[in-house]
């Protein structure tokens, strides 16, 4: 609004008359006073309505969460009057105008208090109620805060940032795919990307080198406190290193990072384990460092694992990948791959970041070159075609000069719940779903409607009873 002043800009006008705009917070009835707390997205301060002021008969009607745009002249309140440590506690608006720019019903919690305590249902049904309180406010901004100076690091270092699609193909990245189906090519889908994984080293073949996306990533697995459907991850790819260079940048990225935050890091430079290094000495590849007093002062404590083991066997006596199929091996196992020797023992080039007990970041050197990439899909079972098929399109890149190459995905969100000090994903999330996988707000999932299910040919089939909708033309039922 034309002339409006930010809370938080309020002592550079004490003594004149100004505007704020915002939510009303506390209404306080005195008789012939009326007190107020209002807050916009910079502070808070105390209003008055005195006994004379012209604004008293839209003080008397007001109540919680109304919108307003308050007019008064700002003053200093006395000593006595001062709340310490209170934002703005030493400042107070003598109203004499208010206008109510939207009513308010009385909301189903308190937004002016911690929300935390109130169920997980109600929160997200009102999430945009629940986004007014400080804790999440706090939360939302220093991710924003987060990201930016990741950007700003990254841009430095002379990365360039660019989108990849949204709309790919079902590729092997470890976790379930959601599908979209197309109504262009009845019976056939595309798949959500789990990571842009592929799409990242086609980059690097592309000659860009520098590559970073704060790429959205979403995997249909089993939901949990740090796990959901969606995240975002700082994405990472660079040409011509190894795997010390990608961990000594990320490393200076979040100290940098951190530090200008104002976080302590309990260790510089992070500690580096190998895989095995960290289950013998901490029985997991995911540890905390700190000792009870860094937990309470809110320190981070960062550190590396190295040199995972490839590949695992499934329960049906196969072999499937650890981490990544497109990872490569240590140079020292490069042999033992090719001739499909000690499978069980083969270590590759793989890390992870790991930071006061939880895993925020795993990437790997890649494999730049066609034949141990088809060598790696051939050890887990696939036939020619099947190869031909998933990933063709990258081993037919790599004949043409790819170089070599590593990256790392570091989870926004993971990061996020150490820097707050928070459990759940979901207090780090504009609009997360619940723990039964619906979305915030809106109604999803639910079924589409016979007109669309007939727009992209398919029909429904009910495991307890008979299909609806129409059957699918030119293409296979779904």
């Amino acid at each position: 609004m034309k002339n409006r002043v930010l809370i938080k800009d309020l002592r550079k006008n004490i003594g004149q008359t100004v505007t704020i705009s915002g939510w009303v917070s506390v209404r306080r009835n005195q008789g012939k006073m009326v007190f107020f707390d209002f807050r916009d997205a910079s502070g808070t301060v105390q209003g008055v309505v005195l006994p004379a002021s012209p604004a008293m008969e839209e003080a008397k009607i007001l109540r919680p969460e109304y919108v307003v745009a308050v007019t008064g002249e700002v003053v200093k309140r006395g000593e006595k009057n001062v709340q310490q440590g209170k934002e703005n506690g030493g400042l107070e608006l003598r109203i004499e105008k208010i206008t109510t720019l939207n009513a308010s019903e009385t909301p189903p919690f308190d937004v002016t208090a911690d929300t935390s305590g109130i169920g997980e249902e109600t929160r997200l049904e009102y999430r945009y109620l629940d986004l007014r309180s400080e804790r999440m406010q706090k939360n939302l901004r220093m991710r924003s805060d987060f990201v930016r100076r990741v950007r700003e690091f990254l841009f430095k270092k002379s990365f360039t940032e660019i989108e990849t699609p949204l709309l790919t193909e079902s590729t092997p990245e470890g976790s379930r795919d959601f599908v979209v189906p197309s109504r262009l090519h009845p019976g056939s889908f595309y798949a959500l990307p789990q990571a842009p994984q592929q799409y990242k080293q086609l980059l690097m073949v592309g000659g860009f080198e520098k590559y970073f996306q704060i790429a959205r990533a979403v995997r249909d697995e089993d939901l949990r406190a740090d796990r959901g459907f969606e995240h975002t991850q700082v994405d990472i790819e660079m040409s011509f290193v190894d795997e010390s260079d990608v961990m000594d940048l990320v490393e200076e990225m979040m100290t940098e990072t951190c530090e200008g935050m104002g976080f302590v890091l309990k260790e510089k430079p992070f500690p580096r384990f190998t895989y095995a290094e960290a289950v013998a000495k901490f029985g997991a590849d995911k540890f905390d460092l700190r000792t009870e007093e860094d937990k309470a002062k809110g320190v981070l404590a960062f550190a590396f694992v190295y040199q995972f083991p490839f590949f695992e066997k499934t329960d049906e006596g196969g072999w499937t990948f650890t981490h990544n199929p497109f990872s490569r091996t240590i140079a020292e196992h490069a042999d033992w791959l090719m001739q499909n020797k000690n499978i069980g023992k083969i270590l590759t080039m793989q890390y992870d970041l790991v930071c006061n007990g939880y895993e925020i970041g795993g990437g790997s050197v890649r494999e730049h070159k066609p034949e141990p990439l088809k060598k790696v899909y051939e050890v887990m079972g696939y036939s020619e075609a099947e190869i031909e098929e998933r990933i063709g399109h990258m081993l037919k890149a790599f004949t043409y000069g790819a170089p070599p190459h590593g990256g790392i995905a570091l989870g926004v969100e993971r990061i996020l719940m150490t820097l707050t000090g928070e459990k759940y994903l979901r207090e780090v999330q504009a609009f997360p779903m619940t723990r039964r996988g619906q979305t915030a707000v809106m109604n999803a999932p639910k079924p589409l409607t016979k007109e669309q299910l007939a727009e992209l040919g398919l029909s429904i089939v009910k495991k307890d009873g008979p299909s609806t909708g129409p059957a699918t033309t030119g293409g296979k039922k779904s």
